[in-house]
């Protein structure tokens, strides 16, 4: 398959800042060449510095957004797939703008659907699924080229397992699909009887178990172990049309030991081969 990994690098509005060096990390640790090994024609993009020269957070970060839209669409445009390693979840508004995705995975340990005026901490990245999903920024989110807030009952949340208590109650008022890894087959079931046809994946790399596999300064009891993760994002990929992926939110500070780059090479690889496949 031609694949286009396009790379964002910004945390917070900070460039190669915290977990803004994930995505460098990722390639250095191998993963073009794992992919490459695979069979794959692979292509790197970088959208470099955007933004202002402040690094504010909010401007900086939707034009990460703008950014990434322009670079999902030519990748698709030459009839590449495109993968985009973030700092930042809210990267996925971009990707899911050059898409033109009707329907999102959103697998991560929190929930990112606070708004500002139910956030208590006013981190922007925990508003990113609500951004999505139309719920707040919806001036900003709607000056992404392309961009279009997917219905709540075309959302599957994966294995969030920390939710503020605002973000429990919008989600027991909202039609979004809640699953657990390994258990994802009524899910796709939903998705697909409510008409998704072009499906985002947006895989955090925080929802692992922190047990198993710690990828930023984020951790809470329970989640997926790796093996399970893969298998879960294979079968919804099996199950509805998968056009694009986003990984996310890896800080290489608090992966000592390297293990995160080859582990998403392997689920990369794995779940690239069953989109190919289906």
């Amino acid at each position: 398959m031609k694949l286009t990994i396009i790379l964002a690098s910004y945390d917070s509005g900070h460039y190669h800042g915290g977990m803004g060096q994930g995505p460098d990390a990722l390639i250095a640790g191998g993963l073009v060449d794992a992919l490459t090994m695979a069979g794959h024609d692979v292509t790197v993009e970088d959208i470099g510095r955007v933004g202002d020269a402040q690094e504010r957070e909010i401007a900086t970060g939707f034009a990460v957004c703008n950014a990434v839209s322009g670079e999902v669409r030519i990748a698709i445009d030459r009839g590449r797939f495109p993968i985009v390693l973030a700092g930042n979840c809210l990267t996925s508004a971009g990707a899911v703008a050059g898409e033109g995705a009707d329907a999102i995975i959103w697998a991560d340990q929190h929930g990112d659907l606070n708004t500002p005026e139910t956030s208590t901490y006013g981190f922007l990245d925990g508003m990113a699924l609500a951004t999505v999903l139309g719920l707040c920024w919806r001036p900003m989110a709607g000056a992404i080229p392309g961009f279009k807030p997917i219905d709540p009952s075309r959302c599957v949340l994966v294995n969030a397992r920390d939710l503020d208590p605002a973000e429990e109650k919008l989600v027991e008022t909202l039609p979004i699909i809640r699953t657990e890894c390994p258990g994802v087959g009524q899910a796709t079931a939903k998705l697909k009887a409510a008409g998704a046809e072009r499906v985002h994946m947006h895989l955090d790399l925080d929802v692992h178990d922190p047990e198993e596999l710690q990828a930023n300064r984020y951790v809470t009891p329970g989640g997926p172990d790796p093996e399970q993760l893969r298998d879960a994002a294979c079968a919804i990929a099996l199950a509805v049309p998968i056009v694009g992926i986003t990984v996310s939110a890896y800080d290489p500070a608090f992966d000592a030991k390297a293990d995160v780059p080859p582990l998403v090479g392997q689920l990369l690889n794995d779940l690239i081969a069953t989109i190919e496949g289906r």
